[in-house]
């Protein structure tokens, strides 16, 4: 039988005698943020992790290991495709079990540094299983069966997600994955089905694929990644096409037989497809479940959400919530800000701090895609005048050099104003070519025009200088 202790710290700071100014529950970015936050401005905070290593889901199963394995994938293709080895030597293969390895590292390396933060900025790592007893009381399950209770004014919900499991499918079945446990593959798979098309499903099509394993894409819906630019989705889609992804539009699951050799997918439709395994990868779930909501009186929605105001704070008071757990926009770079963001509004109620209204979007196919701003679709629903300015990547000498042909940016702006209205890429390293752009978006007082591209002077060669090339090309639209 558990044994019950109340951990006895000193007390805090605040008028009501709690253990801590804030309790922080779990230790990804959205609970980074608000605890490096709170502690810069003195408050007392404990931060409680249910695994062994801080990070959550973003560095052990999501946002890193997925880059990482991406990023050796990428690195394979450009070899083989580079003219300067082609004929010298075989075409070089690497396995699955090759780029994990190298995963695991980037992820030990996360683990480490992310460590330092709560040590130098004194927060206390608690590791164990939170949930509530009252609005403000936390019990911590303790791996050796034992249970601490700590109390706090503030307690902010920051446990990511998870991937959402339908109960009819058997995902102890060692050929059935979803995009947590397809980081333990075992086996050299030669083909995969990938049911979801979304950005966990679209990335893994491109990774899979460029370990020559044939790949079936099943999409729910009737396009790629709906929510980008059409020609953004529609470069995506030629592209996985070209590279030999099958992709099925507007596809729903019906059942699924595995056996010891492979896995066959029935969709509703009456189409049957045959694999060595699957990779589900249709939609979350917040990691509410387990944290005994009821006990403060909040009741997270059918995909354990919580809802919450432009200050992260839930229907209790005192609670706040910040990344996956509240939903939209789900990215790792806006739950920091979040977590940063709820932290202030704790200290001071009047806060009207707020994460900035274009976030922009990396997605980690191959070639890349990002974007920031509005979407031709919505602009013209809009109906706001805009012209259209572009650049091929392979008319930039840096990209011929690097040999890194496939991809555009895209500029569009007012047609009177000059504003910019947003920026889309499609193409190596397009996460980061979009600050670029993102930067002169946020500047205030006229400073925002497409111009400021054609006026100033970008080294030479560079992809940078895709701004200055998609500029000229949407001003000489102009008439």
């Amino acid at each position: 039988m558990a044994k019950s202790k109340t951990n006895k710290v000193a007390k805090s700071d605040t008028s009501n005698n709690f253990d801590y100014d804030v309790i922080i529950i779990g230790t990804g970015p959205g609970g980074e943020g608000a605890s490096m936050e709170l502690a810069k401005k003195d408050k007392k905070v404990a931060i409680v992790e249910r695994h062994t290593d801080v990070g959550g889901g973003c560095t052990h199963w999501g946002t890193i290991p997925s880059k990482a394995l991406r990023q050796s994938v990428s690195r394979l293709i450009e070899y083989n495709s580079n003219p300067l080895f082609r004929g010298t030597d075989k075409p070089k293969h690497l396995t699955c079990s090759d780029i994990l390895s190298h995963a695991s590292t980037v992820i030990r390396k996360q683990v480490q540094l992310r460590s330092g933060f709560y040590d130098r900025n004194r927060v206390e790592l608690i590791t164990g299983e939170a949930s509530f007893i009252d609005e403000h009381t936390v019990q911590i399950l303790k791996e050796d069966g034992s249970i601490d209770t700590h109390t706090a004014e503030k307690i902010v919900i920051a446990t990511g997600s998870h991937p959402y499991r339908p109960a009819d499918i058997d995902f102890n079945h060692p050929r059935v994955y979803d995009s947590d446990t397809i980081l333990s593959l075992k086996h050299e798979p030669r083909s995969i089905i990938i049911y979801g098309a979304g950005v966990i499903g679209s990335e893994y099509a491109c990774i899979f694929r460029g370990l020559g394993v044939k790949v079936d894409l099943v999409n729910t819906r009737d396009r790629l990644l709906s929510f980008l630019d059409d020609e953004m989705s529609d470069s995506l889609s030629y592209h996985l096409w070209n590279n030999g992804v099958l992709i099925r539009h507007g596809e729903q699951i019906e059942r699924v037989e595995a056996s010891d050799d492979a896995v066959v997918v029935h969709l509703e439709s009456g189409k049957k497809m045959r694999a060595d395994c699957l990779l589900f990868a249709n939609g979350r779930t917040g990691n509410t479940a387990n944290l005994n909501l009821t006990n403060t009186g909040l009741i997270a929605d059918g995909r354990g959400q919580l809802k919450v105001n432009n200050q992260y704070q839930t229907e209790v008071d005192n609670i706040y919530a910040v990344g996956d757990v509240i939903g939209y926009p789900s990215l790792a770079s806006a739950a920091y800000d979040q977590g940063r963001l709820a932290a202030s509004a704790m200290i001071d109620h009047k806060s009207s701090a707020k994460l900035i209204a274009d976030i922009p979007t990396g997605i980690y196919t191959i070639p890349e895609i990002s974007s920031v701003g509005k979407t031709e679709q919505e602009l013209t629903e809009a109906k706001i005048p805009y012209e259209v300015g572009r650049a091929q990547f392979k008319h930039l000498a840096r990209a011929q050099i690097t040999n890194s042909l496939v991809g555009s940016l895209k500029l569009l702006f007012h047609r009177e104003t000059k504003e910019i209205l947003g920026i889309h890429c499609f193409g190596e390293n397009a996460a980061e070519i979009i600050h670029i752009g993102q930067a002169i978006m946020q500047q205030t007082n006229g400073g925002n025009t497409i111009e400021y591209f054609v006026n100033t002077t970008f080294n030479y060669p560079t992809m940078a200088e895709a701004f200055r090339v998609a500029a000229l090309n949407g001003l000489n639209r102009l008439f």
